[in-house]
């Protein structure tokens, strides 16, 4: 939920701000719309739009009034050729897209590699910026750079203290791909970028307390929503929900945690028992939905058990309103409908269950990216007069 806004000049850019944000977070919104949900009147609304028009922000056009009594307000929606550039890198592949203001995944490019290092990865990023900004309208304009790491960032600047599936340790990423690129990055953890995305525009929408949690190739994360606003802790890394203890069975996950939920729920596990060796998100999704094999069966009861175990922790101490999986997650939910929703009521206590719900993530495979990009334009959400964009 934005801020309400005022309309005193000293104030301008938070109102300008406020305005931006919610164009990019609702496309469709009126101008009506504006000065309701901001507080300001109509003829302030009408001079910051008209401002961010002029920046090359928002376009105006005119609504369906086929179904409106009087004269409609226009519709202020983000400038279609405002881009950001999202990566994520993963243990077997590194994608890399062109998102618009709105959360539009335009474009995306996923180039296979087997546990890519940084230079790896800086390299492949650089190489597929230039294809996208090759495509891209001539009238498109780049904010940057926003990039869903699968392990611990630093919030301050963007240095991978640790992502043990990847193997990198204190790499300074955002840096790099700043010297490589040209274009300013940021760097944070998939998982928390992953929440705050479905919160924006997915399932989380309207939920001022959610939990997120992430499925990937690189293991178990998390985001929290508490008050409407992420909560990434003193140095950004919170949510890490994967090393959280839910076994007692000897083993170490990859990060050297003993007895965590990533032993027993991992990608991994459902490949095997599929009989497949690889498959990207929407792949898995529908293998595991479509079959009906007992030992598919088997293996999707028992890492539901060890996320329920989990769950009932994260429920009883957080009280979120939503709880939202993604990833092989919101396929184990899905292949088992209730199931989980069944053992977490088994454990945890009744009141914050019962104002508890569960769901997939909307955004599908788009959700990291979408994640990604909110932290490129980040900038230029809290300061659209102050934030210079580059050609494409």
């Amino acid at each position: 939920m934005p801020r309400r806004g005022n309309s005193n000049d000293l104030v301008r850019r938070h109102n300008l701000s406020a305005v931006l944000r919610l164009a990019h977070h609702d496309p469709s919104v009126s101008r009506s719309q504006l000065t309701k949900q901001t507080g300001l009147n109509r003829s302030t609304i009408a001079a910051l739009v008209g401002e961010l028009a002029e920046l090359g922000l928002v376009v105006e056009s005119d609504p369906d009034g086929s179904r409106q009594v009087g004269r409609p307000s226009p519709i202020v929606a983000p400038h279609p050729g405002v881009l950001a550039i999202a990566v994520n890198p993963e243990v077997d592949s590194v994608t890399i897209a062109l998102v618009g203001l709105g959360g539009r995944v335009l474009r995306r490019i996923r180039r296979e590699a087997t546990m890519p290092t940084v230079v790896d990865t800086v390299s492949i990023v650089a190489d597929a910026v230039v294809e996208l900004r090759a495509d891209a309208e001539r009238s498109a304009r780049l904010v940057g750079i926003g990039v869903a790491v699968p392990g611990l960032v630093r919030a301050s600047d963007g240095v991978v203290r640790f992502a043990p599936h990847l193997g990198w340790t204190d790499a300074p990423l955002a840096r790099l791909l700043v010297d490589a690129t040209g274009l300013p990055a940021a760097a944070a953890n998939d998982a928390g970028l992953g929440a705050n995305a479905e919160h924006i525009f997915g399932a989380g929408r309207g939920h001022s307390d959610m939990i997120y949690l992430n499925g990937g190739a690189s293991g178990i994360g998390g985001g929290i929503i508490a008050g409407g606003r992420p909560i990434r802790g003193a140095g950004g890394y919170a949510g890490e929900f994967g090393h959280t203890l839910a076994t007692s069975r000897d083993g170490r996950d990859a990060s050297g945690a003993p007895g965590s939920l990533e032993l027993e729920v991992r990608r991994s596990l459902l490949l095997d028992v599929l009989g497949i060796t690889t498959a990207d998100a929407d792949e898995l999704d529908a293998r595991l939905l479509g079959s009906d094999a007992p030992a598919v069966r088997v293996e999707v009861e028992r890492q539901l058990a060890f996320l329920g175990v989990a769950l009932r922790n994260v429920i009883d101490i957080l009280n979120p309103q939503l709880v939202v999986l993604g990833g092989f997650l919101g396929s184990l939910h899905a292949a088992a409908p209730g199931r989980l929703e069944a053992l977490v009521a088994d454990q945890a206590l009744a009141v914050p269950f019962d104002e508890v719900r569960f769901s997939r993530a909307e955004l599908g495979s788009d959700l990291v990216l979408v994640g990604a990009a909110e932290l490129a334009f980040a900038p230029l959400l809290d300061n659209p007069a102050g934030v210079e964009t580059v050609p494409a």
